[in-house]
């Protein structure tokens, strides 16, 4: 595998710390995580996702979610059994798991629901008004209308 010396990029760059931290963390975020649960990421719309982890075996109150530092974590825990079951076959794991999602800027999740054994978190870019792009207006004479204030 390859490594890449990112160092440039911070000698080189302004306020893009964020992006390189990311760069930096990917190896270490998906060599630590395994494929349990397992999990799709789905595109709804123009600024909605939907992130769907299969959590059979778990309740509402084993699942918990939150978003940190522009990360969202979702993780399980199962409490453990009050009676002792006596399996002959094993295949549904219920073993405590964390999901690390790193979100852009300017996503958020909006609710969570289980559904046929998923859990789907929503999400969606909210790009505030001041971000995104606006039209100028051409006026024709060189008179700008209105006032300048300082």
């Amino acid at each position: 595998m390859r490594t890449y010396d990112l160092t440039p990029l911070y000698r080189s760059t302004v306020g893009f710390d964020r992006l390189a931290s990311i760069m930096d963390n990917v190896k270490s975020l998906d060599s630590s995580q395994s494929g349990y649960p397992p999990y799709n990421i789905e595109k709804i719309g123009d600024d909605a996702y939907r992130i769907s982890i299969a959590v059979a075996g778990f309740t509402d109150a084993d699942l918990s979610i939150e978003a940190r530092d522009g990360q969202l974590v979702i993780a399980g825990k199962k409490v453990a059994e009050e009676k002792e079951v006596n399996y002959l076959h094993r295949g549904i794991a219920t073993r405590a798991f964390e999901k690390r999602f790193q979100l852009a800027d300017h996503v958020r999740a909006t609710g969570a629901t289980t559904e046929n054994g998923l859990l789907h978190v929503e999400l969606v870019r909210e790009v505030p008004e001041a971000l995104k792009p606006r039209k100028i207006e051409i006026v024709a004479g060189g008179q700008i209308d209105g006032s300048i204030d300082v």
